[in-house]
């Protein structure tokens, strides 16, 4: 998080980058409160998030940015999910500061994230805000995709990895073989040990006992399915992760609140 001096970034051009879609909100300098949030018949919502994806979890009237002696301030609304800034939920009604690179989500899970920040000029997906018009996003199909951070990626692919290594070392193989080929291995070592008998013959009975029993056993492997079970769950959570960055909806900070209650 970067710690500017009040005058250095009065002077910027600033927007909230949306991280799930790639989409920025310029704040315009000559607005003083931002309001966020979707449509609604009290406060009407400077950004209007309700095209975004995973809106959900965002407030009619969730939480508003206002600038006050020159200080960017958010404050959460009375959301139902709350609002939280690097990941510290914030007190209902009271103002914070924020400062560039803060981290900014609505409501748990990371589904809704902004990132405070010095506006883009080349951001190809900016959307200025205008006072006097709400504002509508809209969001490419290939955008909507959840971003999964590099700890998620160890974490899934550690699943994975421990899914196979569960299974392998749980797994048994045998072999099942016909009594002709062992006689005629014991056939074979029998000769060899006679002096009178051509060794070659005992060579020869054991490498036709190793050929019958090459061509009829049968090779088999068994494997609790308990083990089966537990490694398969392991896998598809390690997938899950690693492709949407949740397993069933529900990400690492979800299961951590719901591990805790």
């Amino acid at each position: 998080m970067q710690n500017l001096s009040t005058s250095n970034i009065m002077g910027m051009s600033l927007e909230l980058f949306h991280v799930q879609s790639n989409t920025a909100f310029e704040l315009a300098p000559n607005i003083a409160v931002f309001h966020i949030g979707k449509p609604n018949d009290q406060i009407p919502p400077d950004i209007d998030v309700s095209n975004l994806p995973d809106a959900d979890v965002v407030s009619r009237i969730h939480a508003q940015i206002q600038i006050h002696i020159n200080n960017y301030l958010i404050e959460d609304l009375g959301s139902s999910n709350g609002t939280f800034v690097n990941n510290t939920r914030l007190e209902p009604r009271t103002p914070r500061q924020i400062n560039l690179g803060d981290r900014i989500d609505f409501g748990q899970g990371e589904k809704i994230t902004f990132i405070f920040q010095e506006k883009i000029q080349s951001q190809q997906n900016l959307l200025p805000l205008a006072s006097s018009t709400k504002m509508q996003v809209q969001i490419p199909l290939n955008s909507r995709q959840t971003s999964v951070n590099q700890t998620t990626r160890y974490i899934a692919l550690a699943l994975m990895i421990a899914s196979v290594i569960i299974l392998t070392a749980n797994i048994r193989v045998g072999i099942f073989f016909g009594i002709p080929g062992l006689l005629l291995c014991i056939s074979g070592i029998f000769v060899l040990c006679q002096q009178r008998i051509n060794p070659n013959l005992g060579w020869l009975l054991i490498a036709l006992g190793i050929v019958v029993i090459a061509f009829t056993g049968n090779v088999f492997a068994s494997v609790n399915l308990l083990v089966v079970v537990a490694a398969s769950a392991l896998f598809f959570a390690g997938y899950q992760l690693l492709n949407t960055g949740k397993i069933l909806n529900y990400d690492l900070r979800s299961l951590q609140e719901l591990i805790k209650k």
